[in-house]
């Protein structure tokens, strides 16, 4: 096993180890991470960078701080400005929620949709670029979602739903409330509206399909919308193609009939051809593989297939150049191919990780990116590689006492080399090494980069600072390695992709670092899943396991899950009665009479892509099966993860509880059902 590196140096782990052993006994210091810091991570979510290069606009997402008074609720979202490095400004606050934001043409104005005032939708507004206040531009029937500018600087292409009239609510009215399941649908339609008209009134221009996201060519003349047949999740992953329209009439000049899943994409400078990553089959579990294909007919060719490397994020700079994301394992470069797919240069960026790009006139790139020790910022990077960081958002926590960062590269049992994410605490090590908190991500399409990665449900940062290590694995099935690796876990539930879990321990306990016997596992969605596993078929390897809105009986889930087509087509490849036997002998519920692992189970109730039901077998199945201790939380309004503020503190506080009750406590019957919130609300007065 080798920890290739840290945030900073590059050593391998006899180094690393070592200097564990020299240093002292320390405790922790004050300003090492606690729950109540979660509420200070601020996250910018979006970028815009002005047509003359010198402003970039960004959102930045604010947790609502529910231990100091804020009321419960979502994130909020603001709006700044930043001309160049340290200088971001204030330009919409409040109680709201700031996105798709854009550069309204030859007006200096920063465009944005939110819901303010007595909005009963969020709407499109605009706010001059010198600052001012925001002015209203349209408001729809509904949502506005996704949009894109006219080069006039007044006609609005945008996505939103049908008006589905008031006859529905009037209906409600007088109690008939009747929901026909998957069939009574909203669709997303392209509409246009001249916001300067003195009474603007938007047209559809579509009427077929559900319409997601769009792009407008620089001419203004074609959109390239993504398009499934209808609004359901499963059609989103499955079916959802981009059709190439005529901007002035909507009709379909051609359709890009890539075979699998679609993720981000843009038209080239001149409209002739469009950048896309996408799958490159149906089985493809991720739209992570650089396309390029003709608007004129739709023809695309798809490049880097067999590569170990995922692409996240396109751009064009240039009609032959395109700037993209490269997600290659827990690495992320910048790398512009030319149409053939030929790499032309490499920006490689040892930190920060870049999330998403837009070039800038002036050559350079602007980045939402993050580091190990700081949550998503602006930063802007030459094409020689110089990064400047441009806000500040978190600068809490460059006084924070954050534990250490590594990359950890280990062998697997049949050879299979995996990559994670290692967090050590402060201090010396224990004598038998320090307990350790697994953390598992779900998809499995997904992946842990080495930026920040600390968050309400992985707490990653809080563990450490409490005296655990924390390891992050990108078991096989993770992204960032390539469509051969993303495979690998098809046909294998929970076969090679959680032994992958299994051996970062053992690898992690054979130098001694962690203490075998003080194993916890978490995650949520397929990392609830892995969880779930844990604490039944290889409950001999974990002392506690917290499960959330994750999977227990691969039968059920194909019948309550909104996404059963999606589950066969790049997980399973199997339906359930085409082997009823070998889909139960891959769910957790089948070894709930073996678990001797004290597990928590919370779930929202309002999951519509993991039933709750999930979690209420799996507890049943242990309540009836098994003497370990159990327990099932539930989150009412809340759906495949936790949205609201007061949710995700509750959350945070039952898993550090958990895992501190058995892996570093007493152990025996769990805690106390409720949490001592009383005094941290202020309600004992």
């Amino acid at each position: 096993m080798v920890i290739t590196r840290n945030s900073e140096d590059v050593f391998m782990l006899r180094t690393f180890f070592t200097s564990l052993l020299a240093v002292g006994v320390a405790a922790q210091a004050a300003s090492a991470m606690g729950i109540e810091d979660l509420a200070k991570i601020r996250h910018v979510s979006q970028i815009a960078v002005s047509p003359d290069g010198d402003s970039i606009a960004h959102t930045v997402s604010i947790p609502r701080d529910i231990m100091a008074g804020d009321k419960d609720g979502t994130v909020m979202r603001h709006l700044y400005v930043s001309r160049g490095p340290g200088a971001a400004r204030l330009f919409v606050g409040g109680d709201l929620v700031v996105g798709r934001l854009a550069w309204r043409p030859g007006a200096n104005a920063i465009s944005f949709v939110a819901k303010r005032g007595e909005d009963k939708y969020p709407s499109l507004y605009a706010i001059p670029a010198d600052g001012g206040e925001a002015v209203k531009l349209y408001g729809h029937l509904g949502p506005i979602g996704d949009y894109a500018w006219a080069p006039d600087g007044r006609t609005v292409y945008f996505i939103a739903k049908e008006n589905m009239g008031d006859k529905k609510k009037k209906r409600a009215e007088k109690g008939f409330k009747a929901k026909v399941y998957e069939e009574d649908l909203a669709y997303g339609r392209v509409w246009r509206v001249d916001v300067d008209a003195a009474e603007p009134k938007a047209k559809a221009i579509t009427s077929s399909g559900h319409a997601s996201s769009l792009e407008l060519s620089a001419d203004g003349k074609l959109l390239a919308v993504a398009i499934a047949p209808t609004p359901l999740v499963d059609d989103s992953y499955t079916s959802k193609r981009v059709h190439i329209l005529n901007a002035a009439d909507g009709k379909t000049k051609s359709v890009i009939a890539t075979p699998g899943k679609v993720g981000d994409y843009a038209f080239s400078p001149s409209g002739a051809y469009v950048a896309m990553a996408a799958a490159v089959d149906k089985h493809d579990p991720s739209a992570g593989v650089l396309t390029v294909a003709a608007t004129a007919d739709g023809a695309f060719q798809a490049f880097h297939g067999e590569a170990e490397f995922h692409v996240q994020d396109v751009a064009w700079r240039g009609e032959d150049e395109i700037l993209a994301t490269v997600h290659d394992g827990v690495d992320v470069n910048i790398v512009a191919f030319n149409r053939a797919g030929a790499r032309l240069s490499e920006i490689t960026l040892d930190a920060p990780i870049a999330r998403s790009i837009e070039p800038m006139p002036n050559g350079d790139i602007a980045m939402v990116a993050d580091t190990p020790t700081s949550p998503r910022e602006v930063y802007t990077t030459s094409t020689d590689g110089d990064v400047r960081k441009w806000t500040a958002h978190n600068a809490w926590t460059s006084g924070a006492d954050l534990a250490d960062q590594s990359v950890l590269t280990y062998q697997s049992r049949d050879g299979l080399e995996v990559e994670a994410l290692l967090m050590t605490p402060k201090g010396r090590r224990p004598r038998r090494g320090w307990p350790l908190v697994v953390m598992v991500h779900g998809g499995p399409e997904a992946h842990y980069s080495n930026g920040w990665i600390t968050r309400y449900s992985e707490p990653g940062q809080i563990f450490a600072a409490k005296g655990y290590a924390v390891v992050y694995p990108n078991y096989r099935g993770s992204t960032g390695r390539g469509v051969a690796f993303t495979k690998l876990h098809q046909r294998d539930y929970a076969g090679g992709e959680f032994n992958d879990l299994v051996d970062a321990v053992e690898a992690l306990a054979a130098e001694g670092l962690v203490d075998k016997d003080k194993v916890g596992i978490t995650g949520g969605s397929y990392g609830g899943y892995a969880s779930a596993w844990g604490a039944t078929a290889l409950t001999e390897h974990f002392a506690a396991s917290v499960m959330f809105v994750g999977i227990s009986n691969q039968i059920s889930k194909f019948g309550t899950t909104d996404i059963p087509n999606e589950m066969h087509l790049v997980h399973s490849r199997e339906w359930p009665w085409e082997d009823w036997q070998g889909m139960l002998e891959v769910s957790p519920i089948y070894y709930a009479g073996k678990s001797q692992t004290p597990t928590l189970i919370l779930h929202g109730e309002e999951d519509t892509r993991v039933h709750p039901s999930q979690s209420l077998e799996l507890y049943r199945s242990l309540k009836l099966r098994s003497a370990a201790p159990v327990r099932y939380v539930t989150y009412p309004g809340e759906g495949h993860g936790n949205r609201k503020a007061a949710a995700q503190v509750d959350y945070a506080m039952r898993l550090m509880r958990w895992m501190d009750h058995y892996l570093k406590g007493p152990g025996g019957e769990p805690p106390a059902f409720d949490l001592e919130l009383d005094k941290m609300l202020g309600l004992d007065d």
